[in-house]
């Protein structure tokens, strides 16, 4: 695990490689459980994690999203899938938690520290289990539609595009130079379609531009809350 700042607030730490095979259940018409990685091509210890999320990109019942951050392209290589809001996202987390720093690699599960190993990945996704507490989302004529709920702190829609495909880099400096990484479910946008507060809404659906790419919405609580809805697409 690498540190950037100071440790967001402690959350089990997960040991490090991949972990079981066996799917993550979850009930018919639920969300899908949402792993968040926060790497960087640039940092030593993050492969293993990197792997860990790619064996469980294609179970059905997981949302698994890959985050290039921003604070290693200083160090010897840039990442070229690193955008500074999945850096701004990943300090939204350690700041819900009475923290201030942030560090790779890091899983966020439904919008909780899980920490930075991935030998238990699977099995953390599968104790998290779906999101709750949320509204359902349906997405139909080029719309997502929110249903009503109860909510005590208003949530942002979020809409994500991420590439499912593996892509191979070849790493030509820092830390990983001379390895090449497949990387998987590697986030190209997140876009907030606006706040929702218990009311059904509609908003637009963003074009996601490249037919090969795909598209999840999700509901947060707050900044750097709990997830608690979420769609693949």
């Amino acid at each position: 695990m690498r540190f950037i700042s100071l440790a967001v607030a402690a959350g089990a730490l997960l040991a490090c490689s991949s972990g079981g095979s066996a799917p993550v259940t979850a009930a018919v018409g639920a969300s899908p459980v949402v792993v968040e990685l926060y790497q960087s091509q640039g940092c030593s210890s993050c492969p293993p994690a990197n792997a860990a999320l790619n064996q469980i990109a294609s179970d059905p019942n997981v949302l698994a999203l890959s985050f290039a951050v921003t604070y290693w392209d200083q160090l010897g290589w840039k990442d070229g899938f690193a955008k500074p809001e999945f850096t701004q996202r990943q300090y939204d987390f350690a700041h819900a938690a009475n923290g201030n720093r942030v560090f790779t690699p890091q899983f966020v599960i439904n919008g909780t520290n899980a920490g930075s190993g991935a030998q238990s990945l699977r099995q953390a996704a599968a104790k998290a289990g779906s999101p709750t507490g949320g509204p359902k989302i349906v997405v139909a004529g080029g719309a997502v539609n929110i249903g009503a709920g109860k909510t005590a702190v208003p949530a942002t829609v979020w809409q994500i595009t991420y590439d499912p495909r593996i892509r191979n880099v070849a790493i030509k400096a820092g830390e990983n130079g001379g390895r090449t990484l497949p990387h998987r479910n590697i986030v190209t946008q997140l876009k907030s379609l606006g706040k929702w507060s218990g009311t059904s809404l509609r908003f637009a659906l963003a074009a996601k531009g490249d037919p090969a790419l795909r598209t999840a919405i999700f509901i947060q609580r707050g900044t750097g809350g709990p997830i608690i809805s979420a769609l693949k697409l």
